[in-house]
Formats: C-alpha cells, sequence, structure tokens
C-alpha cells in the first residue's frame, strides 16, 4: 500500500510542479491566508516577528536546521514572546510526503514528536530501500500500528492537502528547502543562530 501511496504522491507532486504561477513577492496577508490544513505554528500571536518555514523532511538541510538552529530559535525568540514561527510541509519526494502524513495522522498531541522524530531518523527511512518496513518501524515508536501506518498513508485526501500546502508555496516563489518567510521577506537555506539574528534582531526591536 505505501508503495502505491508513493507513486500517487509523485503523481501529486507533479502536477503541483506545474500549476503554481510563482508570486513576485508576497504580501504578509497571502502568506498568512488560511490553507487546506490546520497551520502549526509555534510561540504568540501578537509577536512582532512571524517566520514562516516551509520545509522537506527528507531534506538534509532541513534537519541541520531542525537540529541545531530551531532549539536556539525556540529558546531565544519563540519562548519569549518575539516570535511566532510556523513549520508548513514542503515535500520535495513521495517519501517526505509520506512522512508528513503519518505526522498529521499522529495527532494534534503528537505532532511535533513525530516530526522531530522522522528528523531525527532521517537516515533510517528516507534514503534505504524498503522504506514501508522503516516508517513501520519508526512509527511504532509513536504508538501507531502498521495497520494505522497503512491507513494513513492511503489517505487521498489529506495528501492532496498537503501538496496543495507545497503548491502554495511555490507559488510564494519557494524552490528549494529550508525556505523563510521573515515577516515576508524570503531567506533561503539551513540559517545559523547567528545568521537568523542578523535577519530578526532588528525586526524585533523595530517592532517593540
Amino acid at each position: 500500500m505505501i508503495r502505491r501511496q508513493f507513486i500517487a504522491a509523485a503523481a501529486m507532486l507533479a502536477i503541483a510542479g506545474i500549476t503554481a504561477p510563482a508570486l513576485a513577492q508576497p504580501t504578509m496577508e497571502q502568506l498568512l491566508a488560511p490553507g487546506p490544513l490546520p497551520e502549526k505554528s509555534f510561540g504568540a500571536d501578537d509577536a512582532p516577528v512571524t517566520v514562516i518555514e516551509y520545509a522537506s523532511l527528507t531534506c538534509p538541510h532541513c534537519r541541520t536546521f531542525h537540529m541545531t538552529t530551531w532549539p536556539a530559535v525556540k529558546e531565544k525568540y519563540v519562548d519569549t514572546g518575539k516570535i511566532r514561527f510556523l513549520m508548513r510541509e514542503f515535500p520535495f519526494d513521495p517519501r517526505a510526503s509520506a512522512g508528513f502524513m503519518l505526522a498529521r495522522c499522529s495527532g494534534e498531541d503528537r505532532w511535533y514528536a513525530t516530526l522531530d522524530l522522522l528528523y531525527r531518523s532521517q537516515e533510517n527511512w528516507a534514503r534505504v530501500s524498503d522504506a514501508t518496513s522503516a516508517l513501520k518501524s519508526i512509527m511504532g515508536m509513536t504508538g501507531m500500528s502498521g495497520a494505522d501506518v497503512e491507513a494513513c498513508l492511503t489517505d487521498q485526501e489529506l495528501l492532496n492537502k498537503i501538496t496543495a500546502v507545497m503548491e502554495t508555496g511555490k507559488s510564494f516563489g519557494v524552490d528549494s528547502t529550508p525556505t523563510f518567510f521573515i515577516n515576508g521577506q524570503k531567506h533561503k537555506g539551513a540559517l545559523t543562530i547567528e545568521q537568523f539574528s542578523e535577519i530578526v534582531d532588528p525586526l524585533i526591536a523595530a517592532g517593540e
């Protein structure tokens, strides 16, 4: 079933690649318009800086940001009310789509823990030959059974919604991951905490 889902996902991704005309520069209103899936955000809604991250679970650079920079960003800026941080799906391949689907299927209270687990175990499922067994084994740590995994990955409506999130990102000019929109301005690559601070500190100061 997972193999069939990967094939379906590949077709959806191919469609997405040709149906999203890029905007020259999206406005904050466009960037924050409600999408097909509930927003996954961290921090205060009224924070002076809003950061939107488009990432792929199979992207090594996204993993680097998640493992090395995100904890510092969360502690320094998100937990102190200075930044609202939104994480959005931008799967570059069917396995990334599968990972994002499983995170959504894991439940609201386990979504982030599942995302974190999939990043940390990326080398164990993203590029192995038997992705089916690997994902079932990894998701077993979250309490999902093999049947739960298969049911999730055959949810075409969920796949369509995740693909739509990616398609919208493409319309904003996203073509690599991770890509960040920081108060509407696009920044590419796995920013270090020093690079991140150079961008957001002046914005925070201006907004205070």
